[in-house]
């Protein structure tokens, strides 16, 4: 069965991807599918002033179409950075390319799970990405992440989260779905949820920071809350 998941993008039952024609509409759709998305690129941008310094190397997991990547080198081009995006889908980097055209910014087509992590990092970034990596292999790249980073980098996780319990869980689904249904028919809302079964896994807040405790962060904190997006700043 073929789900209509908004702005004409249509996806199986747990058959979501991000290639496909996605990268066209991909920043119109996720706009409207998380709240607080723009914002929480602000404060990335804001918050990556401590780590960036003269020839810092910035690394984005996930890049999607590189909105983050320019953002970064707009505020800090001064300090000649250089930052690296990665993505599995080639549509993806072949858009964030385009897009990127006169910034000195790196785009590899790579799968996380077999990308050999350069070393010597001062900035991580994990923009809604880990939650598509499946549980099993999810912790070993974030130890790959935390072996990385140079000693005071910064990790920013940004991730879907399961609440609690039941009743938080029941709570913010539904102000979720309404939020949604802002920006989307019912059936456009219900077909996404049925293309991202078994492909998207969120944890909880306790299991996101516990598994950068595993990986060997000590020093986390929530940056920002959205109903059940959540950024986290950890700091090797």
């Amino acid at each position: 069965m073929i789900n209509s998941t908004g702005d004409q993008i249509n996806a199986d039952l747990g058959m979501w991807n991000f290639g496909d024609g996605v990268e066209k509409k991909f920043d119109s759709h996720v706009r409207k599918s998380v709240p607080g998305y723009d914002l929480s690129h602000q404060l990335v941008s804001l918050l990556s002033d401590p780590f960036i310094k003269k020839g810092s190397k910035i690394v984005d997991l996930g890049c999607s179409t590189g909105t983050l990547e320019r953002i970064l080198f707009d505020r800090h081009s001064k300090k000649d950075p250089e930052i690296i995006g990665i993505d599995n889908q080639s549509n993806m980097i072949k858009k964030a390319v385009e897009l990127s055209a006169g910034y000195p910014i790196k785009y590899i087509n790579e799968d996380l799970t077999n990308y050999k992590m350069p070393k010597a990092i001062d900035l991580i970034i994990s923009f809604y990405t880990l939650q598509f990596i499946s549980p099993a292999v999810r912790q070993d790249l974030v130890n790959r992440i935390f072996n990385s980073l140079n000693w005071g980098g910064g990790f920013f996780l940004f991730e879907k989260v399961r609440a609690p319990d039941a009743r938080f869980q029941d709570y913010i689904n539904h102000a979720f779905m309404n939020y949604k249904l802002n920006n989307f028919s019912a059936n456009e809302v219900i077909g996404k949820a049925n293309s991202l079964i078994g492909v998207l896994e969120p944890f909880s807040t306790l299991g996101n920071t516990e598994m950068l405790q595993r990986a060997g962060f000590k020093d986390i904190c929530t940056i920002s809350k959205f109903l059940c997006f959540e950024g986290f700043l950890a700091i090797k």
